[in-house]
């Protein structure tokens, strides 16, 4: 939390946060071809903050276990899979921040709840 900064007016959304921690993808396309590569200008302590969360919450919480095993399931590699997870870790935190609420686990991964009903 302290790489993010205090500021909560600093990020005016969620991808500028993703952006800033190097997790979301950089796309580039030309032509008919197009490549998904992990973003290299980042604050590392927070990249690296980011990576042990996301492999230490996959013991804990079955939605980003589940996550993590859908991605995967789609031939996404370790790392790949585990900077996914990171980046989808810091949307939810985005909104957590946003809507000043508690993070909570079906609120999280309503994606995995609509899957098991």
């Amino acid at each position: 939390m302290a790489e993010f900064g205090d500021d909560p007016n600093r990020y005016r959304d969620a991808k500028s946060r993703k952006n800033y921690a190097g997790t979301s993808p950089i796309t580039k396309a030309s032509g008919t071809k197009t490549k998904v590569l992990a973003r290299h200008a980042r604050n590392d302590r927070l990249t690296d903050a980011l990576q042990q969360w996301a492999f230490s919450s996959m013991r804990g919480s079955p939605g980003a276990r589940a996550y993590y095993d859908a991605m995967r399931a789609r031939k996404i590699g370790h790392q790949a899979a585990l900077r996914q997870l990171a980046n989808r870790h810091v949307g939810i935190l985005h909104g957590c921040l946003k809507t000043r609420t508690h993070y909570n686990e079906d609120t999280a991964w309503p994606d995995r709840n609509s899957a098991a009903a």
